[in-house]
């Protein structure tokens, strides 16, 4: 895998794409270009750091289509869009659907490259949360059924006593699925207990939890 980021530009164009690509290489980053959005999919490797600049409007598939098809997929890539015939109703959809920017024809040259220096921070910031994600449901993975039960209980505000009373248990073998869970979750406190599961949104919902019927 190619970890150096690369933005890959997509336009039916030529003269845009060789124009692009002369910019962004302009900063010293690694620039990919393809003629058509099929073709772009065809070649795209999700795994790749980077960020896209497409096209809006293009024979075959749309910019809009791609992006509709790579979030069908799960692939989440910064988009900033381009195009010399926007409207409103375009922006509207390119930006609901995620986009970074939606700029029009012709360009800022510095303009773009701000956009495209965004667009990648937001790329890197992605993949560092979605590997910290990752990380966390491994932990996860290694509690037992009740380990989670317990630990779903504390983080949503009850108390040991309470929590023994619901489950039928003793106090100390709360405590004790309390201290497994939080060394497996590597937290060094509830307040960090928290951050992990609330924030990554690791076993059930945070409403779910809130709702359950505790004495």
């Amino acid at each position: 895998m190619n970890n150096r980021a690369t933005v890959f530009v997509v336009d039916d164009d030529k003269a845009v794409r060789d124009s692009l690509r002369w910019l962004i290489e302009s900063i010293g980053v690694n620039v990919e270009t393809y003629d058509s959005a099929s073709g772009f999919l065809d070649q795209f490797d999700p795994l790749r750091p980077g960020c896209l600049v497409l096209d809006v409007r293009m024979p075959g598939m749309s910019g809009l289509d791609l992006h509709e098809r790579l979030k069908e997929y799960d692939i989440s890539v910064p988009i900033i869009y381009i195009t010399g015939h926007g409207d409103v109703p375009m922006a509207v959809r390119a930006m609901k659907n995620g986009a970074v920017d939606f700029v029009g024809k012709p360009f800022n040259d510095q303009a773009l490259l701000d956009r495209v220096q965004q667009a990648l921070e937001r790329d890197t910031l992605n993949r560092k949360k979605h590997a910290e994600r990752k990380e966390i449901e491994m932990r996860w993975a290694k509690l037992t059924p009740r380990e989670r039960e317990v630990m779903e209980m504390v983080v949503a505000g009850h108390s040991n006593k309470t929590i023994a009373a619901q489950l039928g248990v003793s106090s100390k073998t709360v405590e004790a699925h309390r201290a497994k869970f939080m060394e497996k979750m590597q937290a060094n406190s509830l307040p960090d207990l928290m951050r992990l599961t609330l924030a990554f949104g690791v076993g059930r919902p945070e409403q779910e939890m809130l709702e359950r019927k505790l004495p």
